[in-house]
């Protein structure tokens, strides 16, 4: 069997070299493939007018103009910072191999492997030059904690630089280089921007130094999201990755109207969504770093929730939209201008309030003292409240979730909403105090002690619960014990209930 197959092959090779001169012939491979030259067309595709070619050619070459413009301005930061993290076990070794150096980095690595360990973490991110003299916007989160902050250019220039202030609750920072004449960007204005409008990012993605990338204005007004504390995002389909944190969002004008800041992915990477600030906050909260060092916010004095449409309909709304108010705080700017438990603001000094998140960050960026106008409803009738907005105070009681609070409800796994008469009526409760489980995640601490939506929060750490504020206060003292001690009821019983991140 082996010597036929041997045969055949041997059949078929002389066969092969016999033609080979006619294989040679490159006419047979022409042929064969049907090889055929391509000549570049001079005129337009076909269905393509020249009209419209030089309709997008025009548009290429604004986006060539706006890159070649901008991006001397746009600058990639490197960040270092050291980490203290606790060895995760014994040396493998603890009593050899030897020697080692006896009371060095060794020695306590050996012997005390659960003593914090310091090291170097790098980073890397996105900014953009705003004067000539070294002014840098970029975010909070990529310098954050940094103990040193490198700056490079386009042109390969490099320069230590200076933190200026930072704004963790709008994630926004500035830095400074020692330099001059240094490449600008103008800012426009993000109050002007449309659905829809073309945009180009330029950023770091992954250390890919001056990236640029195109899309357009998906929507505007996104908040609620939970990446800042006031939250007012431009939605855009243009790629943003890792790194282009910080990076400027312009418009066919050349000018910033937004900051890069976060993305929505499931994989790490782009899924066609990111969001950027836009530049007009970027600008209101720079200017009083630049100027202070720091931000100081408006106060209302409220607790505030979204509409649900059950909400809605039993406060006689036909939209979902505005802002709840649960709870008015004694002496606070909205008490003194006659704000009341259950109005619900829809607009804000003549601007459409469309949630709780949204309202917070126009209280938030508005300048104490500022006298502003609530649109409200009350009782199904519409009134105007004529207010002064105060100074956030340093030692105020708790009217919303710090972050710390707020990542602390995300870990133990539930959130709250106050007790109005509608939803106590509702849930069929006598009682008029407490804070109501609106949503609980499922695997999380609190769904193994059997909590659910729609329980009554009584006591909160031994601590009665009249209100968020009251909830937010006693729970704070969970912050260093990772343990919070509840008391809940349904419609016939109490239970207390222990939670623990430990």
């Amino acid at each position: 069997m082996r010597f036929v197959k041997g045969y055949a092959l041997l059949v078929v090779w002389l066969l092969l070299i016999g033609s080979l001169p006619a294989w040679a012939d490159p006419g047979v491979w022409d042929s064969l493939f049907k090889v055929t030259k391509v000549t570049p067309q001079k005129s337009p595709a076909k269905g393509v007018s020249s009209k419209d070619m030089a309709v997008a050619q025009s548009l290429s070459r604004a986006f060539a103009a706006v890159v070649e413009k901008a991006a001397p301005a746009v600058v990639f930061i490197e960040v270092e910072k050291t980490v203290i993290r606790k060895s995760p076990g014994p040396h493998p070794f603890p009593f050899g191999p030897f020697p080692f150096d006896f009371f060095g980095d060794d020695f306590m690595r050996r012997f005390f492997p659960q003593l914090p360990q310091k090291f170097k973490q790098r980073g890397a991110g996105s900014g953009f030059i705003v004067s000539s003299d070294g002014l840098i916007f970029t975010n909070n989160h990529v310098v954050e904690g940094a103990d040193k902050v490198t700056v490079k250019l386009a042109d390969g220039r490099a320069f230590k630089a200076k933190i200026v202030g930072r704004d963790p609750q709008s994630d926004v920072a500035v830095l400074k280089v020692k330099a001059k004449n240094l490449p600008t960007v103008p800012l426009g204005d993000s109050d002007k921007i449309e659905v829809g409008e073309w945009v180009i990012a330029i950023g770091n993605p992954f250390g890919l130094s001056h990236t640029v990338t195109v899309g357009v204005v998906s929507a505007k007004g996104r908040s609620g999201l939970g990446i800042t504390d006031y939250e007012d995002f431009i939605q855009t389909d243009a790629a943003i990755n890792p790194g282009n944190s910080g990076g400027p969002l312009l418009n066919l004008r050349g000018e910033v109207i937004g900051m890069n800041t976060a993305i929505f992915t499931r994989s790490g990477g782009y899924m066609g969504i990111g969001f950027a600030i836009p530049i007009n906050i970027v600008k209101l909260v720079a200017q009083q770093l630049v100027k202070q060092g720091k931000v100081i916010r408006g106060w209302l004095g409220v607790v505030i929730q979204d509409l649900t449409p059950a909400l809605a309909e039993e406060f006689g709304l036909k939209k979902t939209e505005g802002a709840l108010v649960a709870e008015v705080l004694k002496d606070s700017p909205a008490d003194k201008a006659g704000l009341k438990q259950g109005d619900v603001i829809v607009k804000y000094n003549g601007k459409p309030v469309k949630n709780a998140s949204e309202l917070r960050t126009f209280v938030g960026l508005t300048r104490p003292g500022t006298k502003v106008d609530l649109e409200v409803i009350r009782d199904g009738k519409s009134l105007v409240l004529k207010v002064t907005i105060g100074e956030y105070p340093k030692e105020a009681r708790l009217s919303s979730a710090s972050p710390e609070i707020s990542d602390l409800l995300e870990k133990l796994g539930f959130k709250v909403e106050a007790l109005t008469p509608e939803i106590a009526k509702e849930l069929g409760y006598a009682v008029r105090h407490g804070v109501i489980i609106s949503a609980v995640a499922p695997g999380s601490p609190a769904a193994m002690a059997d909590l659910r939506p729609g329980l009554l929060i009584e006591e909160v750490n031994r601590k009665p619960v009249k209100s968020l504020t009251d909830f937010y206060e006693a729970l704070a003292l969970s912050k260093k014990t990772g343990r919070v001690l509840l008391l809940v009821r349904d419609q016939r019983f109490r239970r207390f209930v222990v939670l623990s991140l430990r």
